[in-house]
């Protein structure tokens, strides 16, 4: 049974991997290209995020102040300091963790509303001090972040590379490496989610007392997590830096913690690939919706209220359901 478990999970894996290099064909310009690459930069984010929300059962309404936080880090460090890419990314991520691990410690001990609030009051703070300190981090205007660069090797959304042959400008570059980011991501998370520690962040989830009786240390598990979570969040958040090469205090707002949250709930909490489907759909509606002009923020907002409405368990999960009944049903008129 296991056993089948994982082969679904490593064919979900290589569907994922499909999709993803086979949506350059679709794609025309650099502005799609651009898309398709913040898509897959903040997908790997909420990857990290559904490891908290979903398996783990604990709200965060301030997760992008450690998406803003490893952004940050990442350009100063490379942009005033002049370090490669790779050690800022790691390290960032490394001190975002001790962060969020003696964060978390008292706030995770909350619960319900109480744990939302702790969340958000950490979020605020972050973005506060983003935005006030702006001897380092430019203030409100934003700073500069240098392309992302391996010894020496640039990654700029303007270069022009050659991989096995095949010319690429930089748009294509970025859209392939974020690609190959999420699903080191996605397959990190499935590795966590199968391990004994996915199973405990699942009891916690279904029931913290009946977890303590069987021996697991919630306390424990959930501070873990919530690291784990800082940390894709991090260095997310320094990628996407490089990619932009610029930043403000966007990057660590509350209204992008929110977009974070709902792409998870939008998807399906618990499901790996759902909350990637729930990022793509959350990041393409405002460009379908430019059409309706005025009406665009009514019309977003109305999508989003019956989704929730007539998909409660979000978009894949929903799906998911309704083609295994149709299965069966024909199945069982077969029969």
């Amino acid at each position: 049974m296991l056993n089948q478990f994982m082969q679904s999970r490593l064919r979900g894996l290589i569907v994922l991997a499909v999709i993803l290099y086979t949506i350059p064909a679709f794609l025309s310009n650099p502005f799609h290209y651009d898309l398709a690459t913040q898509m897959a930069i903040i997908a790997a984010t909420v990857v990290g995020l559904n490891l908290l929300v979903g398996f783990a059962g604990q709200i965060s309404l301030g997760h992008a102040g450690f998406f803003g936080l490893g952004a940050y880090f990442t350009g100063i460090m490379t942009g005033n300091y002049g370090w490669s890419a790779i050690p800022a990314l790691v390290v960032g991520g490394i001190l975002v963790g001790i962060l969020a691990w003696v964060v978390g410690r008292p706030i995770l001990r909350l619960k319900g509303h109480y744990l939302s609030m702790a969340t958000l009051a950490v979020g605020f703070i972050i973005a506060i001090v983003i935005n006030n300190e702006s001897q380092i981090t430019g203030g409100p205007d934003g700073m500069p972040v240098p392309p992302f660069d391996v010894f020496g090797w640039e990654l700029s959304p303007f270069g022009s590379y050659s991989l096995f042959g095949i010319e690429l400008n930089g748009s294509q570059a970025w859209y392939l490496f974020a690609a190959a980011v999420l699903l080191v991501a996605v397959w990190l998370a499935q590795n966590l989610i199968d391990s004994p520690i996915g199973r405990a962040l699942r009891s916690v989830h279904g029931s913290e007392v009946a977890a303590r009786v069987v021996g697991v240390n919630t306390a424990r598990y959930k501070s873990l997590v919530f690291v784990i979570s800082a940390i894709y969040a991090s260095v997310m958040g320094g990628l996407y830096a490089h990619f932009q090469g610029f930043i403000t205090p966007a990057v660590a707002s509350f209204d992008f913690s929110i977009v974070l949250i709902t792409m998870v709930v939008l998807g399906g909490m618990g499901s790996t690939m759902g909350v990637i489907l729930g990022a793509v759909v959350l990041k393409l509606l405002p460009q379908v919706l430019t059409h309706f002009q005025e009406m665009e923020a009514v019309m977003f907002g109305l999508i989003l209220m019956l989704t929730m409405i007539f998909m409660p368990k979000g978009l894949l999960p929903t799906l998911q359901m309704a083609v295994s009944k149709r299965l069966k049903k024909r199945a069982g008129g077969q029969a």
